[in-house]
């Protein structure tokens, strides 16, 4: 598998973030701009969902198999202040890692350390079909 730093895909190229990957942990970061802010100029909540959601997925492929793949099955996500300006940065850590199922924390924080957004995600692990 490539590496996540080198790793291209739609969402991330329009949002324009970045991941990098640790051994149980993943961090996902962008710099704010108009395309990441509502109506009301404040950055749309789905930009710290997409940043939490990709580094747990990230994470989480840290203790997947060869050969196999991980999906998102749920996230519970809690907003807790706006973000207008600056950055943000959303780190993943892996709670538990079964054959099956990893479940995940994550947390999405603003230039100033301080919390925008929280949440908690199990993935499914996937064998990849042979060819």
């Amino acid at each position: 598998m490539s590496s996540p730093n080198n790793t291209t895909f739609p969402i991330k190229d329009f949002l324009e973030f970045t991941i990098e990957r640790g051994e149980s942990s993943a961090t996902a970061s962008l710099e704010l701009s108009e395309r990441h802010m509502n109506p009301n100029a404040v950055a749309h909540g789905s930009v710290a969902f997409a940043l939490m959601d990709t580094a747990m997925g990230a994470a989480a492929m840290a203790v997947v198999p060869d050969g196999s793949i991980c999906t998102t099955i749920e996230i519970q996500t809690r907003f807790h202040r706006a973000a207008q300006s600056g950055s943000l940065t959303a780190e993943a850590t892996i709670l538990t890692a079964g054959r099956r199922i990893v479940h995940l924390q994550a947390r999405t924080v603003d230039s100033d350390d301080r919390l925008v957004a929280s949440a908690t995600g199990s993935f499914a692990v996937i064998a990849r079909a042979r060819e």
